[in-house]
């Protein structure tokens, strides 16, 4: 089964960030399905749990959901202490142990938010090898859309993660007239493409997390300086 998880760094309820994750992701599904067997689907998504990684199966494919927001806590202590606490251990397991990646910001100063950025740096800094990743951004205006090819990209590349050619900005306006509506169909479909073709492609073998580093857990470190 192909495993796709799909971050969203959103920090609004309801999310703008995470409607394009959705999106994105849904259109991959679809073009994985209909390489399979020769037939269109529709992919359809659901409410999930947020703060936790949760999962929809579809025939040979999972989507795993990682919503960055409610971790936002857990993603500061880790940069601080170099612990990652469970519910945070779990999303970054989640995202390691995926056949694929779709990763959607906001776009703040002409770059990914902090809470995108910080997610990746307290990940291992070869987890994200040769993953296939599928780029996403949101912002008010189309003049943040750069920002996916000159602070996002670069950040993945230096991961060494197989990033795929088209990737998808929807400003404010996108999700407005119909017109611009059908103009962002039409990228998610092409990113979705990208993305299928990409995990046929791939050369990445899946993780365990079981073969990531063991770190002892801070109360362990704590004990020991009584001795």
């Amino acid at each position: 089964m192909t495993t796709i998880a799909v971050v969203s760094a959103g920090l609004s309820e309801p999310s703008s960030t995470r409607l394009l994750a959705d999106r994105l992701a849904a259109s991959a599904v679809a073009a994985i399905e209909q390489g399979r067997t020769g037939v269109t689907r529709s992919a359809t998504t659901r409410s999930v749990v947020r703060g936790t990684p949760t999962e929809l199966a579809r025939e040979g494919t999972r989507v795993v959901h990682v919503d960055l927001r409610p971790l936002a806590h857990e993603i500061t202590d880790a940069m601080l202490t170099g612990f990652q606490a469970p519910a945070l251990a779990a999303a970054t397991a989640a995202v390691v142990e995926a056949d694929a990646l779709v990763f959607v910001s906001p776009i703040f100063t002409a770059g990914m938010s902090g809470l995108a950025k910080s997610f990746l740096d307290v990940m291992d800094k070869d987890a994200l090898a040769d993953m296939p990743v599928l780029l996403g951004a949101t912002g008010g205006t189309a003049r943040h859309s750069l920002a996916l090819e000159h602070a996002m990209r670069p950040v993945f590349a230096y991961l060494r993660a197989a990033v795929v050619p088209t990737g998808v900005f929807a400003a404010t306006d996108d999700w407005g007239t119909q017109g611009d509506q059908a103009a962002l169909d039409g990228r998610i479909r092409r990113a979705g493409t990208d993305l299928a073709w990409a995990i046929g492609a791939s050369r990445r073998s899946p993780q365990e997390a079981d073969a990531l580093p063991e770190v002892q857990d801070f109360a362990s470190l704590l004990g020991g300086l009584g001795h």
